[in-house]
C-alpha cells in the first residue's frame, strides 16, 4: 500500500514535492550576487562596442552555463532519488517477512530492533509498524523523526501464514528524506557556477582585449578622423597605425572605401560650390521676378477689390473655383458659390431655356462671351440682375483650364430704367388725361351754366325741373372726376401752406371711422418730433382717405389699418432714378393694411387712371391716380 501523493509514487518512483523542486532551482539559478553582476555589466555595456561585446559574451555564456548546470543538477537529482527508491524497495522485499512474524508473535522488542536497523540506512528518517487487529489497543511502534516536507514515503503490508492462508496483520510505514540530496546538489551547483563564471569572465576579457587590439582602437581612430574632417581644408588620406596584414582585411577595405569617398566628396564639393554660385545668381533673379509678380498680383488684386465689378474663375467643369471678395458688397455669398455652376445659382433658368442652352454650348466650345445677363438671389432672397463677361484659359499644352471673367450687378440700373419707363408712361398718360380733362371741363362749364338758365325757366314745370336737376347732378359728378384727373395730371392748382401733419392725420382718422366701418381697426403711429410740412391740407386729406378706402376694400373680412408718420432726409441716393424727387427734409406719411396685397402682375398699372380691380359700379379707378398725382 503506497500513500505518496502523486501517480509516480504509486508506480514505485520517489518524487519530491513541487515546492521542494522550486526551492532547489531558485537556490541554484538565482543568486543575488550574479544578478547584481549582470546589472552592472548591462549598464557598462552602453558606453561602447567593446563593452557591449563583452556583455553579450558574458550574457550568452551565463545562459549556457546556467542551462547546462540546471540540466546536470536535474540528472543528479533524478539519480539520487532513484537510489532512494531502490533502497525503499529493498526494505520492502527484505524486512516485511521478519516484521510480520515478529508482529504475529507480539514481540515488540524484536520489532524495535528491526526498525532500528531500517532507520540506520542512508536517507531513512522514520519507520513505523501498525497492527491490524480487532482487539483493543493494537500494537503501534514508531521510531525516528517524521517530517512533512521533502520526504518520500512507502507503506508495505505485513502478512503471515495462518492455516495455509496469507493474512494481513499490519502495515510497515517508511519515510525517506531528500534533505541530504538537496544539500549535495546545492554544493555541486555552487562549485559548477563558480568555476564556469571564472572561465567565462577570463575568456570574455581575452575576447574583448583581442577585439580592441584588432578592431576597436582602429574604429576610434576612424571616428576621430571623421569628426575633424573638413571639406574646406581636407586632411591627408587616412592610414591605420598597425602592421600591414598579408592580405587586405575588412578594415583595409573600409579605409580604401573611405578615402575614395573623401575624394569623391571633394570633387562633389567643388561642383556644389560652383552650382551654389550659379543657384544664388539664379535665385536673385528669381526673387526679383517673384517680387515683381507679387507686386503685379497685388496691384491687380487691389484693382479687383476696389472695382465696382467682381471677378470670378471656373474650372474645366464650369464650376466656380474663385470669386473675389467684392461680391460680398452685393450680399452674395462667394463661399457658398464655390463648387457650383453659374446655372445652378441662376433664377428663372427654366423660363429662358434657349438662352441658357446657347450659353452652355458656347462654354462647351470654349469661346469667349460678353454681357451675358441673368438673374439670381442674394443671401437675403432679394432678386439681382447680373451681366458677366468671360474669357477661356488654356494651359501651355493647350488643355482647357476653365474661364476667367468679371461680373456686374445691373440691379440698380434695371430698377432705375424701370422707374424711368414707369415715370415716362405715367407722364404720357398724365398729359393725355390732362388734355382730355381740360377740354371736358370746358364742356362741363357750358353745361353747368346752361342748366342754371334752364332751371330758372322751368320753375313752374316740376317734372322738367327734376330732369334738369339730374343733369346738374351729373355735371357736378363729371366736374369732380375732371378735378381728380387734373390732380393726377398735376394741372390742378394746389394751395400749399405750413401744416401739422400729425394733427391732419388725426383729423382724417375721425372722418375714416364711419367710412371704414367697425370691422376695421385704425392704428396711428405718429412721430413725436414730426416736422411741420408745406402741403395742401385738402389734397393730403383726400389722399389719405383714398388710400384708406382702397385698404378697406382689400380687407372685406376685417383687419388693421395703420397710418404712420416719420421724418426723412433724402440725399442723392434717395432721389436716384426719380426725376421729380429733390434732396431735402420731408415728412413721410405711410398707410398700411393687413389685406391680401397687390398682385405682382398689376402693380405697374395701379396708378393708371380708370384702372380698377373692383366690380362694375364699385369704383372709378381714379383714387390711386389722384394720390399719385398729388405726391408727384
Amino acid at each position: 500500500m503506497v500513500k505518496a501523493g502523486d501517480e509516480d509514487s504509486k508506480r514505485g518512483r520517489a518524487v519530491a514535492p513541487a515546492a521542494a523542486k522550486q526551492d532547489l532551482i531558485g537556490t541554484a539559478l538565482a543568486p543575488s550576487m550574479f544578478a547584481t553582476l549582470l546589472s552592472r555589466l548591462f549598464n557598462w555595456s552602453r558606453s561602447g562596442v567593446g563593452p557591449r561585446l563583452l556583455a553579450a559574451v558574458l550574457l550568452f555564456s551565463s545562459v549556457v552555463t546556467l542551462t547546462l548546470t540546471a540540466l546536470q543538477l536535474y540528472l543528479d537529482y533524478d539519480r539520487e532519488v532513484g537510489l532512494i527508491e531502490t533502497r525503499l524497495e529493498e526494505i520492502g522485499r527484505s524486512t516485511t517477512g521478519s516484521l510480520g512474524e515478529s508482529l504475529w508473535n507480539l514481540d515488540q522488542n524484536q520489532l524495535k530492533l528491526q526498525l532500528d536497523g531500517i532507520l540506520r540506512l542512508p536517507d531513512i528518517r522514520a519507520a513505523e509498524v501498525r497492527e491490524i487487529a480487532d482487539r483493543p489497543n493494537p500494537i503501534r511502534l514508531a521510531i525516528g523523526d517524521p517530517s512533512t516536507r521533502s520526504v518520500v514515503t512507502r507503506d508495505y503490508p505485513l502478512n503471515t501464514i495462518v492455516q495455509g492462508t496469507a493474512r494481513e496483520i499490519g502495515v510497515l510505514h517508511v519515510e525517506a528524506t531528500l534533505t541530504d540530496v538537496y544539500q549535495h546538489l546545492l554544493n555541486r551547483a555552487l562549485v559548477i557556477l563558480a568555476s564556469q563564471a571564472a572561465k567565462t569572465f577570463l575568456v570574455s576579457l581575452f575576447i574583448i582585449y583581442m577585439f580592441h587590439l584588432l578592431v576597436t582602437r582602429h574604429l576610434v581612430a576612424i571616428a576621430e578622423f571623421v569628426s575633424k574632417y573638413s571639406l574646406a581644408w581636407p586632411p591627408p588620406p587616412l592610414r591605420l597605425e598597425r602592421r600591414p596584414p598579408y592580405d587586405a582585411d575588412e578594415l583595409d577595405k573600409v579605409i580604401d572605401a573611405f578615402n575614395a569617398m573623401c575624394a569623391n566628396l571633394q570633387r562633389a564639393y567643388g561642383e556644389l560650390r560652383e552650382a551654389n554660385a550659379n543657384l544664388e545668381r539664379d535665385l536673385t533673379i528669381r526673387q526679383r521676378a517673384e517680387e515683381d509678380a507679387r507686386a503685379s498680383e497685388q496691384r491687380f488684386r487691389d484693382y479687383a477689390e476696389t472695382a465696382s465689378d467682381w471677378f470670378w474663375e471656373t474650372g474645366p467643369d464650369h464650376r466656380f473655383t474663385y470669386i473675389s471678395d467684392r461680391a460680398g458688397a452685393f450680399s452674395m455669398d462667394s463661399k457658398a458659390l464655390i463648387g457650383k455652376r453659374r446655372a445652378d445659382a441662376a433664377f428663372g433658368r427654366d423660363a429662358e431655356p434657349e438662352k441658357w442652352r446657347a450659353h452652355m454650348a458656347m462654354l462647351d466650345r470654349h469661346e469667349p462671351f460678353r454681357k451675358f445677363e441673368y438673374r439670381g438671389r442674394d443671401t437675403a432672397g432679394r432678386m439681382h440682375h447680373f451681366s458677366v463677361n468671360g474669357q477661356p484659359i488654356f494651359a501651355a499644352d493647350g488643355r482647357f483650364m476653365g474661364y476667367r471673367g468679371s461680373a456686374t450687378d445691373l440691379t440698380k440700373q434695371h430698377e432705375t430704367e424701370e422707374r424711368l419707363r414707369q415715370s415716362q408712361k405715367m407722364d404720357a398718360i398724365g398729359q393725355l388725361t390732362g388734355g382730355v380733362a381740360h377740354d371736358f371741363n370746358n364742356v362741363l362749364t357750358v353745361i353747368t351754366g346752361t342748366i342754371e338758365i334752364i332751371q330758372e325757366g322751368l320753375a313752374d314745370k316740376p317734372e322738367f325741373a327734376a330732369i334738369a336737376q339730374l343733369i346738374d347732378d351729373a355735371a357736378a359728378r363729371g366736374a369732380e372726376i375732371t378735378s381728380q384727373l387734373l390732380t393726377f395730371a398735376r394741372r390742378q392748382p394746389l394751395e400749399p401752406r405750413e401744416i401739422d401733419v400729425n394733427a391732419l392725420v388725426l383729423e382724417s382718422t375721425k372722418l375714416l371711422r364711419p367710412i371704414l366701418g367697425a370691422h376695421i381697426e385704425i392704428v396711428t403711429r405718429l412721430a413725436d418730433d414730426a416736422w411741420s410740412a408745406m402741403a395742401d391740407p385738402s389734397q393730403l386729406s383726400s389722399a389719405i382717405v383714398n388710400l384708406a378706402v382702397n385698404a378697406r376694400d382689400a380687407m372685406p373680412g376685417g383687419g388693421k389699418l395703420t397710418i404712420e408718420t416719420a421724418n426723412r432726409e433724402l440725399d442723392d441716393t434717395g432721389v436716384a432714378g426719380d426725376g421729380d424727387a429733390v434732396r431735402g427734409a420731408f415728412v413721410m406719411v405711410a398707410v398700411g393694411d393687413t389685406g391680401h396685397g397687390i398682385p405682382a402682375d398689376i402693380r405697374e398699372r395701379v396708378f393708371e387712371p380708370f384702372f380698377t380691380t373692383k366690380g362694375v359700379g364699385r369704383g372709378t379707378g381714379l383714387g390711386l391716380s389722384m394720390v399719385y398725382g398729388f405726391a408727384k
